[in-house]
């Protein structure tokens, strides 16, 4: 894994597209997971996301360290926000550079994959109608 830059951070900050230095990389694809308006065929105000933030930060590197390695990368920027994310928000941005469009959209499916297996991040949708019952948190990897 010679020169790549791999960034990946778990933030309650908004996500914001990064300006980077791509060398000799022939493409640049940017991929942003935004709450969708349905969860569970139900119809919700937003996510709020937990994370293991220590865990999550150190699977994530690992991911993307992996994704470079495999998928012969020159970047991977990884940032997934926690907290409470409203419908039409950006929850996860990934930028990944490579030499090929191939390598890097396929890179880009795996990253998003490995992530929702192995990254301790949790989500709690708000509904937009209170349902009673037990409240609803999975794991990311369920959707």
């Amino acid at each position: 894994m010679a020169n790549v830059v791999c960034e990946i951070s778990v933030t309650q900050a908004p996500l914001a597209a990064q300006a980077s230095d791509i060398g000799s990389a022939g493409a640049v694809i940017d991929f942003w997971g935004v709450v969708r308006p349905v969860e569970d065929g139900r119809e919700i105000k937003g996510i709020d996301y937990q994370a293991h933030c220590g865990m999550a930060e150190h699977q994530l590197k690992r991911i993307a360290e992996q994704a470079a390695d495999r998928f012969d990368l020159k970047l991977v920027i990884v940032h997934h926000r926690i907290g409470f994310i409203a419908v039409g928000e950006a929850s996860l941005f990934v930028q990944v550079a490579s030499l090929h469009r191939g390598e890097g959209f396929r890179a880009t499916q795996w990253i998003v994959d490995e992530l929702k297996k192995r990254v301790p991040i949790w989500k709690r949708p708000a509904f937009a109608k209170a349902t009673a019952g037990k409240p609803h948190l999975t794991s990311i990897s369920t959707k």
